[in-house]
């Protein structure tokens, strides 16, 4: 098993793309060459190990956070609808330098979300998925019934992000949370 700190999600398969074998990919990362610039990148079925392909080409859909990719090997719209759902890889020492208190947004994934109530800090729920299409919003999951909530990714909401202690805090207006 691979730890999850030797890869980066840049981007997820959404469906096939015409006949040819292209791919849809939902875009996890702010830098377009990840899904245009030919070469390595590694697919992974849920925790299974990633696997390698080659990146031959790609563009981004006009108006869109999504891309249309083309891999080595995969030829046709039955192989590409196969892989709907995978996840498409770098590895994390392929990440563009950052400056301190910037972050790539799928780093947010899995992490804690803290709330305070009665002024002490309570772990709510978890980070589990982004929609970065038109919105920046975090998915999180209530611990208290399992229900999915989506959050606006603004300073003012999400007031605290602590990568190494993984989690958030988030300070939602009211009825937020209840919706």
């Amino acid at each position: 098993m691979i730890e999850n700190e030797d890869w980066l999600v840049i981007g997820v398969i959404t469906s096939s793309h015409g006949v040819a074998g292209k791919l849809n990919i939902k875009s996890l990362s702010d830098f377009k060459e990840r899904f245009t610039k030919p070469g390595k990148r590694w697919l992974q079925k849920h925790n299974e190990e990633p696997m390698p392909f080659k990146l031959i080409s790609g563009f981004q859909k006009p108006g869109k956070e999504s891309f249309i990719i083309s891999l080595e090997g995969i030829k046709n719209r039955t192989e590409a609808d196969n892989l709907k759902q995978y996840k498409l890889l770098v590895k994390s020492n392929d990440m563009p330098n950052l400056k301190n208190n910037e972050f790539h947004l799928n780093q947010l994934l899995d992490l804690d979300v803290k709330l305070f109530v009665k002024s002490e800090l309570k772990v709510i729920g978890k980070v589990v998925d982004l929609m970065t299409e038109n919105n920046n919003l975090i998915v999180i999951r209530l611990n208290q019934n399992n229900k999915d909530v989506l959050i606006p990714f603004v300073k003012e909401i999400v007031t605290t992000i602590d990568r190494k202690n993984k989690y958030l805090v988030i300070n939602p207006p009211k009825g937020l949370l209840d919706l």
